[in-house]
């Protein structure tokens, strides 16, 4: 018996293309509570300033994540190696800021 193997490339971008929504979704969650200290009556400038820093991070990774996307809407897929490098950087420079914003 011979079984016949066809190569499923749209599944898989389409897996691939989700998880990056998810990722940006989950981002988002988390940009808004490292934002939310800012938005006490008392808030410094230290605040402010997490904040903004916050909000260029997710505005980076929902840019890349736009991008890897529209890479992977092509036929074939177009490999996304620096933007998930890129993506992952900017992600554990979140991760520090957020660090910070528990300390503060």
């Amino acid at each position: 018996m011979t079984v016949e193997w066809t190569e499923d490339r749209g599944a898989a971008a389409e897996r691939t293309r989700l998880a990056w929504r998810r990722t940006v979704l989950a981002a988002t969650v988390v940009f808004l509570l490292a934002a939310r200290p800012a938005f006490d009556p008392d808030a410094g400038a230290a605040q402010w300033i997490n904040a903004a820093l916050g909000g260029i991070g997710w505005s980076a990774l929902v840019a890349l994540a736009y991008r890897r996307a529209r890479g992977l809407e092509r036929r074939p897929p177009h490999p996304g190696r620096r933007t998930i490098t890129a993506y992952a950087l900017i992600t554990v420079a979140l991760a520090a800021l957020a660090g910070l914003v528990v300390m503060l």
